[in-house]
């Protein structure tokens, strides 16, 4: 979780009807700091493979390829009553949502509230 000093520090633009995309209104995992100060920000030896093999067996067979989107290391924003509320969990898995923003782009955050669809499974 972000520090109460950096949350009051990123002011979120307006919303506007219809919502504005999160690409435009909430910040990647680029633009704050680990949500732990104490971290030191350095990844085990196994971070890169435990996502990865994460990434590629998660298949669910209900769920056409384009539906379901998983990621890792990326900003998860999880409630609108505290938009600049975050978590950036090792891997996730959201199913029945596409995997690009307008079937083109790549994700730099998910917005759970925007999306319509929380994530099926977390892992940190």
């Amino acid at each position: 979780m972000a520090t109460e000093q950096q949350i009051k520090a990123f002011t979120l633009p307006a919303q506007t009807d219809p919502p504005r995309s999160p690409r435009e209104t909430l910040p990647t995992m680029y633009d704050l700091p680990s949500e732990d100060p104490k971290e030191p920000g350095l990844p085990d030896v196994f971070h890169d493979h435990q996502p990865q093999l994460l990434l590629e067996t998660f298949q669910p067979p209900a769920y056409r390829p384009d539906r379901f989107f998983a990621a890792s290391d990326l900003n998860l924003y999880y409630t609108l009553q505290n938009p600049a509320w975050y978590k950036r969990p090792d891997w996730f898995g959201v199913l029945g949502a596409q995997k690009l923003y307008d079937d083109r782009d790549m994700r730099l955050s998910y917005v759970v509230w925007q999306e319509g669809a929380a994530p099926y499974l977390v892992i940190e």
